[in-house]
């Protein structure tokens, strides 16, 4: 019987500590679900989709003000944006933190990718697929951008197997998030290109943890069909009276 209670205890005090992951099957989002996987924290995946505008609801917004996913919470703790989530469940665990002595070079990284690789490679994904006209400067701004960075990220991993030090980090986990988008943000075969990100990216995908992240959210009925109402959800600053009213 005291077995049992404390068993019980334990049920109860992981169930408490779920961390809730508030998901929508994109790159950033992602991102987190593979630092969760790799770590075996615990937690439950709360859909956001992203496409049926359910990130604009009050509950959301009280997660995350910004409307966007992913959000976490934990133990009471709101965190959002992937890149500060990444930081903190870091530093909570001690874990893809990487070494003490590469703290600066790990944030650097983390930064690069977080105001440069994700951006460029959104706007690069949005006028080539889903803006209404077609725009061949902003096409060709945001695609040769992306690719600079790409050439950024495969100058350095000459002769390194990861991003940061010599070991896997949540920088090689949040670049990981966008370069495995490479064929929808700059077309099939882009990697080819560069040869030092391909082997990294490789090296990356294959593992275990990557291919469980890629069933993740497999069994929700996520909008795909990216109609008006999408397009509105989505892009509410394109349509004044989504904002205004």
């Amino acid at each position: 019987m005291i077995v049992q209670n404390e068993l019980t205890a334990r049920y109860y005090r992981q169930e408490m500590n779920m961390i809730k992951l508030y998901y929508h099957p994109s790159p950033n989002p992602m991102k987190i679900a593979l630092f969760l996987e790799e770590t075996g924290l615990p937690y439950e995946v709360i859909p956001v989709d992203t496409l049926k505008g359910e990130q604009h609801t009050a509950e959301f917004r009280a997660i995350n003000p910004n409307g966007k996913t992913p959000a976490i919470e934990d133990e009471g703790v709101r965190v959002f944006d992937s890149t500060a989530i990444l930081l903190y469940l870091s530093e909570k665990t001690g874990k893809l933190a990487g070494d003490l002595e590469h703290r600066a070079e790990l944030l650097s990284w983390l930064m690069f990718i977080g105001t440069g690789v994700g951006p460029y490679s959104g706007q690069a994904v949005h006028f080539k697929h889903m803006a209404p006209e077609n725009l061949p400067y902003a096409i060709n701004r945001y695609q040769r951008e992306t690719q600079r960075h790409y050439q950024v990220l495969d100058q350095h991993l000459v002769e390194r197997d990861y991003i940061v030090g010599d070991q896997y980090s949540i920088a090689d986990i949040s670049a990981w998030g966008w370069i495995d988008r490479a064929s929808i943000v700059l077309g099939e075969e882009v990697l080819a290109s560069f040869p030092n990100l391909k082997r990294w990216f490789e090296r990356i995908n294959s593992r275990p943890a990557v291919a469980r992240v890629k069933e993740t959210g497999k069994n929700i009925d996520f909008k795909k069909e990216r109609d008006e109402a999408a397009m509105r959800a989505l892009f509410p600053q394109n349509y004044p009276e989504e904002i205004n009213g």
